[in-house]
């Protein structure tokens, strides 16, 4: 018997940025038990080419990642999410669809990395400061036994997670 694969959806309102690199995060240090996605509320259309820099360093394929809604994930046919992590304060205010299989929800605020102001520089140690914020975050995330709670506490842990303030 093979072990679960957690769907690990997250929501942004522009999915350019944060969204894209924690589903690029996700894949990759889940190790195979997770697996990432990402969609935005009102998705630019593009990735922001700091946050493709960053992903680039992770080995996910940027060719994978597009920006896209969130609709995509609540219409048939979609996978199962077994959790729904807003990345920005904009998407967790407003109402999101009604997801198949009622995931575990959390939000996960970040600072929006693509609203910076300054120079190129500035911008990229901006990227990877938000970066390494979404890398802490995973690794306790990922770290939980799943396998061992119950929904409830999970769905305390995920909130544990984001209310902790970054350190970077």
């Amino acid at each position: 018997m093979s072990e679960k694969v957690f769907n690990v959806l997250f929501l942004c309102t522009g999915n350019s940025a944060r969204s894209l690199m924690a589903e690029a995060l996700a894949s990759t240090m889940g190790k195979g038990r997770f697996r990432g996605y990402s969609a935005g509320s009102h998705p630019s259309g593009n990735i922001n080419p700091y946050a493709g820099e960053q992903i680039a360093g992770t080995g996910y394929p940027l060719s994978q990642l597009r920006s896209k809604s969130w609709d995509e994930f609540a219409a048939p046919g979609a996978p199962d999410m077994d959790f729904v992590i807003t990345v920005c304060d904009n998407a967790a205010g407003e109402p999101c669809p009604v997801w198949p299989g009622h995931p575990v929800s959390a939000h996960w605020g970040f600072e929006d990395p693509a609203a910076f102001v300054g120079t190129d520089h500035e911008t990229r140690a901006e990227f990877q400061k938000i970066f390494r914020q979404l890398v802490s975050r995973m690794n306790v995330f990922l770290s939980l036994p799943l396998h061992m709670l119950e929904k409830n506490a999970i769905k305390r842990e995920l909130d544990s997670i984001g209310a902790t303030k970054p350190v970077f």
